[in-house]
């Protein structure tokens, strides 16, 4: 990749062609490479173009965004931001998500200038993250292996997960790995918009032997479960009726994701103390660097997924560069990795 991001931009409409373009334009690091009005175009374009990035709608006529990606992907993988309606798109977002696209920003549903233009700092940002992405790891994942049961070392009592950007992909490889007897429960943040998460969940427990849900306030956490945080939410613990419960809470307001990996590991800290594995994998930014401090200090555990299977290497990084990861653990062994120290 060069200093210069060069960005392809398809949408069937030429006004969000338009306004895309100006947001992409806003930063200096980034350049519009070329534009397409549907997934065939658009293949024909990055054919000649050769972007360093596709921004990508999904509802288009000829080709649609989960069509065209998928035939991306087989060709010559790039990395995809989808930016998609806010409304009624989940299906398609997750299917573009299967097909290979790094991550996604939501399009408001009315085309006002200044709402579009609020989503251009998170659109850049993810549009920067993309571009480091290794290609390699866009193509269609292996199917999970699953690890087998053992006995129990007693050393654990809950697993606490913190992904972001390339989640979706990684936790569909991870949980699916699990075994239905899994000792401990299993909790997770990921980041993601409103609408999204419980789709996410139902779609992770078809295929893993755990009970995968959205959690609920009041969600009894308990083994053979794994509980996602609903956007807009912290997911948080407490004790109740001689066991621990899901609590879920807009408060704190001052983190920048919310739910947040800081406020899940923080509470399991609290709750558990010693008794916490943290795993922190693929994403941007440095959400639960904070969270495996407090992990640390009640004597708890951290793995960090290894830089060589994260779409994004930033929420790894920043736990291992702050001196608070055990061990560094490629996304393919994090299963086997959970299983040997719980």
């Amino acid at each position: 990749m060069t200093d210069i991001i060069r960005v392809l931009v398809v949408d069937d409409s030429a006004y969000v062609r338009k306004v895309v373009s100006e947001m992409l334009a806003r930063s200096p690091f980034v350049e519009v490479a070329g534009v397409a009005r549907d997934g065939a175009e658009a293949l024909e374009r990055a054919a000649e173009l050769r972007p360093d990035v596709i921004t990508c709608d999904l509802n288009m006529p000829t080709l649609d965004g989960v069509g065209f990606i998928r035939a991306q992907m087989a060709r010559d993988p790039v990395p995809v931001v989808v930016i998609s309606i806010a409304a009624g798109a989940g299906e398609q977002v997750l299917a573009a998500l299967d097909a290979g696209a790094v991550d996604f920003v939501q399009k408001p549903t009315a085309l006002a200038t200044e709402r579009l233009m609020e989503m251009a700092d998170e659109l850049v940002e993810k549009v920067k993250a993309a571009a480091r992405a290794p290609r390699r790891l866009l193509a269609t994942p292996a199917a999970p292996a699953r690890v087998a049961s053992r006995p129990a070392t007693g050393a654990f009592d809950i697993v606490v997960i913190g992904v972001s950007t390339g989640g979706p992909q990684a936790l569909k490889q991870l949980i699916p790995s699990l075994p239905r007897d899994c000792p401990v429960p299993i909790a997770m943040v990921m980041h993601m918009p409103l609408g999204y998460t419980e789709m996410y969940a139902r779609k992770l427990d078809e295929i893993a032997p755990l009970h995968v849900v959205e959690a609920e306030e009041g969600t009894p956490v308990e083994p053979g479960m794994a509980l996602l945080a609903p956007a807009g939410r912290h997911l948080t613990f407490r004790r109740q009726d001689g066991g621990v419960r899901a609590h879920l809470d807009v408060l704190p307001l001052d983190t920048p994701h919310r739910p947040s990996v800081d406020a899940l590991f923080h509470s399991a800290a609290d709750i558990y103390g010693a008794r916490v594995l943290g795993i922190v994998m693929t994403g941007m930014g440095s959400d639960g660097r904070e969270g495996s401090a407090w992990i640390k200090a009640r004597g708890g555990c951290i793995l960090t997924e290894t830089e060589s299977s994260c779409v994004v290497y930033g929420m790894p990084r920043a736990v291992v560069e702050a001196g608070l990861s055990d061990a560094q653990v490629p996304l393919e062994r994090m299963a086997e990795a959970i299983m040997e120290r719980i």
